[in-house]
């Protein structure tokens, strides 16, 4: 392991604190406004939708129904007040019911 790496694996540390360290030293004890704190609540949720959404349309190449089919599913139980571990499984066995017919 050369300098590089360590110059590398120190630049990588500080890039990972140094945006975590600013909202605890300049924050602290300040309430943000209710608005800013109500979009810094729902990022997670953007953020997780942006990353699934994608992943739906290309989960078997050359099917997109199966993507959809799944997504649907999950949607479906999740609406229906399914816990997370009944949205996952019960999409699992929707899609292999559906993989023997197609």
């Amino acid at each position: 392991m050369g300098p590089s790496y360590w110059w590398m694996l120190l630049g990588m540390a500080l890039v990972t604190y140094i945006p975590r360290m600013i909202p605890l030293t300049v924050l602290d004890g300040k309430e943000l406004p209710p608005v800013v704190q109500g979009v810094l609540r729902n990022i997670p949720y953007a953020v997780l939708g942006a990353l699934i959404f994608p992943a739906i349309l290309f989960v078997q190449e050359g099917n997109i129904l199966f993507g959809v089919l799944g997504a649907g599913a999950a949607f479906l139980i999740a609406f229906l007040g399914g816990g997370v571990m009944s949205v996952v499984l019960g999409t699992i066995a929707v899609l292999a019911v559906y993989s023997l017919f197609v």
